[in-house]
């Protein structure tokens, strides 16, 4: 079992910056990739950025060269550092984890959400 706790979420006006935390706790040495997915009103939950165990990095596109994903291994924490934020940056941002079960098999954990909304 795995746990996610986000934090850091907030109101910002558009061209400002955020960090998103989550911390882990739990089976985390079973954490095979962690990652930000966001969920806007009327829209299909989107990945965000997810990082691996090995470090490698992958982002939407539409986050590319403003977004960067790293993570504190020490406090089993995740960030997600926002700029240049955008009005339609605007949603709920989730934690994920995928978590190896057994090889070929995955299991997703999900932090509570925070919210993050752009002001135009």
């Amino acid at each position: 079992q795995v746990q996610l706790v986000e934090s850091g979420g907030g109101l910002v006006q558009a061209g400002g910056s955020l960090r998103l935390s989550c911390v882990a706790s739990g089976s985390t040495f079973s954490i095979n990739a962690i990652g930000w997915y966001r969920l806007a009103p009327g829209k299909q939950r989107e990945l965000v950025a997810v990082i691996s165990r090995a470090g490698s990095t992958n982002y939407a596109d539409s986050v590319k060269g403003r977004f960067t994903i790293s993570r504190d291994n020490a406090k089993d924490t995740v960030y997600l550092q926002m700029n240049s934020l955008k009005p339609e940056d605007t949603a709920v941002y989730y934690c994920n984890a995928k978590v190896l079960v057994v090889i070929g098999l995955l299991n997703d954990y999900w932090g509570q959400g925070t919210q993050v909304t752009v002001s135009s």
